[in-house]
């Protein structure tokens, strides 16, 4: 049964750092643009879309799938350090989620400000948390 639960936990992961990497991208053409007011009224919808339908059922998906595999096997934390870098890791990218869900939000309501080069900045944290994540639980370097 582990194994089906791992299996299903990637496919959530990945659909889930689909969003988190295309998310952000979509916030740039937003701030960018926000003197075409049709332009930014189809974002906001593909914002609410992505973020709804894909987002929090692949969100929740990860979250629960990879508790499970935790309480199947709780002896991973006997493992290594690199299983608690990795959570710590997943921990971040569940705030930088949440964090992008209020700015959808405030996007949509027109109540935020940041630039579209913010944005591309921005951009760059799932990055850095999936390749942290990744090395943690394929290399297990310490």
């Amino acid at each position: 049964m582990y194994l089906w639960v791992k299996a299903f936990h990637i496919i959530s992961v990945i659909s889930w750092m689909a969003v988190l990497f295309y998310l952000p991208r979509l916030f740039v053409y937003h701030a960018e643009n926000k003197e075409k007011k049709e332009f930014v009224s189809v974002v906001k919808i593909m914002e609410y879309k992505l973020h709804k339908y894909i987002g929090i059922p692949a969100f929740w998906g990860t979250i629960l799938t990879g508790g499970f595999m935790i309480f199947l096997n709780p002896e991973i934390f006997k493992s290594g350090g690199w299983i608690h870098a990795k959570l710590t890791a997943a921990v971040l990218l569940i705030a930088y989620y949440i964090h992008l869900s209020i700015i959808r939000k405030r996007l949509e309501q027109d109540r935020c400000n940041r630039s579209g080069k913010f944005f591309r900045m921005y951009n760059e944290v799932p990055t850095i948390l999936m390749i942290i994540i990744v090395i943690m639980a394929v290399v297990r370097p310490f």
